[in-house]
């Protein structure tokens, strides 16, 4: 399904170090700012990612030069997105300095485009991991706080993969920290593949003992320390014989210390002293053991807030975050979910035995709507909807809206989709005759929301309620349309 990368040249790769930020959405505002504050300093940073269909995933790389996508787009800067029903000059980007973002609308196309599923019928402002649909053909606009300066060819495109920013910092991280002994820390949401990435730190360390892992969370509160440091015989009532424990287990090796801010903090001192001091002294012994055993400890948890409220110690998380590295969520890498879909598809069938057997197809709104969804479960969350379309594979029929699993939008802060009319669609479950998921209700056009808001003197919380949205939402379309609430 190649890849490609389309660098356009001149001004269309001229970087520039400011940056949109992560900032919440909630403090962000596209208010045009005034005459006197309007100094352009450059583009931010940003790629479009061709992710949907299959055969047309390329990347081209923004600047401030405008840049066109169709059949046959009036430059060298974007691949041409080669499909019947895609018009010839399409849709154009383009970088607006006064309000520093940029921007994307329809050129008078045949089949129309839209920005989070919005008509772009005006410019609507872009924003980092916005999804553009132009004609039947699916982009993510990329643009994180910065970019990686390398993307190692070392570190394994099965163990990290995917094209998104994101994913290309993350090998660059991993490919820096992992030739260094120092303990590693890798923090981010439930479901973003913290082991997978613990375990090519551990290939490319070249230690040449094996990985240990072991969850924090699971460990015995009685017997933690045992399974931990190891006990003597007789060390206390069932100590038959002598537990060598992980530590000693994962010697020459790495021991991965998943879920570490469960730790009892009474053994907190006791983990810092074998990283300090590289020995343990087992329950009931007398003597300590040298251990020779890199450490990589991960969570899910805040812990500089667990420091801050006395459930962390400080010196201990300083010592784990030696080297501190964020595996990014799904949403942060959101060009890479359908490569992800048919990735774990792919092994799901291994792991059964069964032939080999791509996913079906998706239809523009299935794959549009996946893209849309905010993923808080992460890679978790695509495995399961693996499970539920594994009776898709082989049938030869694209996967339509309707044939996604009810459960997709089945939390009040995920909105269920609408399809390319802005029209209602019932959603129906795989495996589950006349499951349906609540309608979204139409999106509401610039003058409309504009109106809204005004009604109810800037209120977002009161536009969402009269919307029948969640304020999440209701912030995407304030800055896609260039309008401000309170």
């Amino acid at each position: 399904m190649g890849h490609g990368l389309v660098r356009a040249p001149g001004p269309c790769v001229r970087f520039a170090p400011a940056g949109m930020g992560d900032e919440d959405l909630q403090n962000r505002t596209t208010e045009v700012p005034k005459a006197s504050r309007a100094i352009d300093t450059g583009p931010t940073p940003a790629e479009l990612h061709v992710v949907h269909p299959t055969e047309l995933r390329a990347t081209v790389v923004l600047g401030d030069a405008k840049v066109t996508l169709g059949r046959q787009p009036d430059d060298d800067a974007a691949p041409p997105l080669l499909h019947t029903l895609v018009s010839r000059k399409h849709f154009a980007v383009e970088w607006d300095p006064v309000r520093r973002v940029h921007t994307g609308v329809d050129l008078g196309s045949s089949n129309g485009s839209a920005v989070d599923g919005i008509p772009a019928n005006v410019k609507l402002a872009l924003r980092d991991g916005s999804v553009l649909r132009v004609g039947p053909a699916l982009l993510v606009y990329d643009a994180p706080s910065k970019f990686p300066a390398t993307d190692p060819p070392e570190v394994s495109r099965d163990a990290i993969p995917g094209q998104a920013a994101a994913a290309r910092q993350l090998r660059e991280d991993v490919a820096r920290a992992a030739p260094d002994p120092s303990p590693v820390l890798l923090t981010g949401a439930t479901g973003t593949g913290k082991e997978l990435i613990a375990r090519e730190i551990h290939r490319l360390s070249g230690r040449a003992g094996k990985l240990v892992a072991v969850n924090c969370a699971v460990l015995n509160p009685q017997l933690v320390e045992s399974q931990l440091f190891g006990h003597v015989r007789g060390a206390f009532t069932g100590a038959q014989s002598e537990q060598e424990g992980l530590f000693r287990a994962a010697e020459g090796g790495t021991l991965l210390l998943d879920e570490i801010g469960e730790l009892p903090l009474d053994l907190q001192p006791k983990l810092l002293r074998a990283l300090q001091e590289k020995e343990v002294c087992p329950i009931g012994g007398t003597r300590t053991v040298k251990v020779d055993v890199r450490v990589i400890a991960a969570t899910n948890r805040d812990l500089a807030a667990r420091v801050e409220s006395g459930e962390f110690r400080r010196d201990l998380y300083a010592r784990l975050a030696l080297w501190e590295i964020r595996v990014p969520s799904l949403q942060r890498r959101r060009a890479d979910l359908l490569p992800w879909l048919e990735r774990l598809h792919a092994r799901w069938r291994t792991e059964r035995g069964l032939e080999p057997q791509p996913l079906p197809e998706l239809e523009t709104e299935a794959a549009e709507a996946l893209l849309l969804r905010e993923w808080s479960d992460n890679l978790r969350g695509v495995d399961r909807l693996v499970h539920a379309l594994a009776d898709a594979a082989g049938t030869g029929q694209a996967l339509a809206l309707r044939d996604l699993p009810a459960w997709l939008w089945a939390d009040p802060a995920r909105e269920a989709p609408a399809a390319r009319a802005e029209t209602p669609v019932p959603t129906q479950a795989v495996g589950t005759p006349g499951a349906e998921a609540p309608p979204a209700p139409p999106i509401p056009s610039r003058e409309e929301l504009a109106a809204v808001l005004a009604q109810n003197g800037g209120s977002i919380r009161a536009t969402a309620r009269h919307f029948a949205r969640d304020r999440r939402q209701i912030y995407r379309w304030l800055e896609a349309f260039g309008l401000k609430g309170k």
